[in-house]
């Protein structure tokens, strides 16, 4: 057993909890913890405890190395037919003069800014509008492809496929493949929120269900187009209502192997619904990335969106399971400011991204979005002028 194993094995024994001691051997030695032991371990865990397991785990898949991206988000709408009580992005389609509609041709400038600069993947998504339907989509695909055939195009949550196809009036196979065809790569995780329909009664009532979301998740991963999954924590659900979602996911991941990362977003409460709802303190924060690292055995990577947390807490997260802090993003992403994101500009060039990880003693290794590595920057000091800075 390696060092750190056998430190974690010391902190097994010095365990007087028989339900976590048992839990930590049974993860120590490789085997899979179940549904009531994922809510005991929310329960009756230590941060310390959970996180010197969830470390171990990320050491043994990845050791210290911490990936990013070189990305940028373009939004096309805001503007939605849904209501989701925790969100403060969207504009009701009744109120779409408040919010913003981009045309194809301008989305395709905002791909264009980024020419000459070594990007790899665009990621599109927004609210859901009426008038941007699978066609509208498609020809976007299209042009971008045509204009950057090897640029990655990461698109759509499974709310907005739903919404697609079923206007459409497709199954989700042929709208899938209409989209692959067009030149969609990979799809994101979000819209996953909370799967049990007791909380996703309360908070998106209106939105493709747990089922309806995993099935197009699903039709996906055979069909070769990789995604990813998320969870949103910290409002009203309980830990059983997170181990629960997990299960779902875990459950899929064995059937098709097509998840690349989970990704646990932290409930934010300014300017909703639910802002009410206090939000979750960083001790809660870190214990969700560590139980989810733990739970979700056969998900190869654990993300922390590093503009949600702010750069110092999303440092600590890699302490807590997490070995991938997202990608440079640029300053169009509304989603993360217009929710209470702790960065108001949530933008890096590539050195500060390599800085912050390098700060924590971690490998900053960039990746494409399939996580095929494209340079190790362990051995190397680099400033912005020895780069070109994704964000200008």
């Amino acid at each position: 057993m390696t060092t750190a194993g056998n430190n974690v094995q010391e902190l097994i024994n010095a365990t007087n909890d028989i339900d976590l001691k048992n839990a930590g051997e049974k993860i120590l030695a490789g085997e899979r913890i179940s549904f009531n032991e994922g809510v005991m371990l929310f329960e009756k865990g230590s941060l310390s405890y959970l996180g010197a397991l969830a470390n171990w785990m990320r050491e043994k898949i990845h050791g210290n190395k911490t990936y990013f991206n070189r990305n940028f988000h373009i939004e096309p709408t805001n503007v939605c037919v849904f209501s989701c009580a925790f969100c403060a992005y969207s504009r009701l389609y009744a109120h779409r003069e408040e919010g913003w509609e981009l045309s194809i041709d301008q989305m395709l400038d905002l791909v264009k800014k980024y020419d000459g600069k070594p990007i790899t993947e665009v990621h599109i998504v927004g609210g859901i509008h009426p008038k941007m339907n699978l066609d509208f989509f498609a020809e976007l695909l299209k042009k971008i492809k045509t204009h950057r055939p090897g640029l990655h195009v990461k698109a759509f949550t499974a709310v907005e496929f739903d919404y697609m196809f079923r206007k459409a009036k497709l199954s989700v196979e042929e709208g899938m493949q209409m989209l692959k065809n067009a030149g969609l790569d990979s799809i994101p995780g979000g819209g996953a929120e909370i799967f049990h329909p007791e909380i996703r009664q309360q908070i998106c009532a209106d939105k493709v269900d747990a089922d309806g979301w995993l099935n197009i998740h699903r039709t996906a991963h055979k069909m070769g187009i990789h995604s990813n999954a998320t969870l949103l924590y910290g409002h009203i659900e309980k830990y059983w209502h997170r181990i629960d979602h997990m299960e779902r996911l875990r459950q899929l991941q064995d059937e098709t192997g097509g998840f690349n990362t989970f990704i646990p977003l932290k409930f934010r409460n300014k300017d909703n619904d639910m802002s009410n709802v206090p939000e979750t303190s960083v001790v809660e924060d870190m214990k969700m990335y560590a139980v989810s690292r733990l739970y979700l055995d056969n998900f190869p990577h654990l993300k922390a969106y590093w503009p949600m947390l702010g750069r110092q807490n999303a440092q600590l997260t890699l302490s807590f399971g997490v070995n991938d802090l997202d990608g440079t993003i640029d300053d169009s992403t509304k989603i993360y400011s217009m929710a209470g994101s702790e960065e108001q500009t949530p933008t890096l060039t590539t050195s500060q991204l390599v800085s912050l990880i390098k700060q924590v003693r971690r490998e900053p290794v960039e990746r494409d979005t399939l996580y095929n590595e494209i340079h190790n920057y362990k051995d190397t000091d680099i400033v912005d002028a020895d780069v070109n800075p994704i964000n200008n």
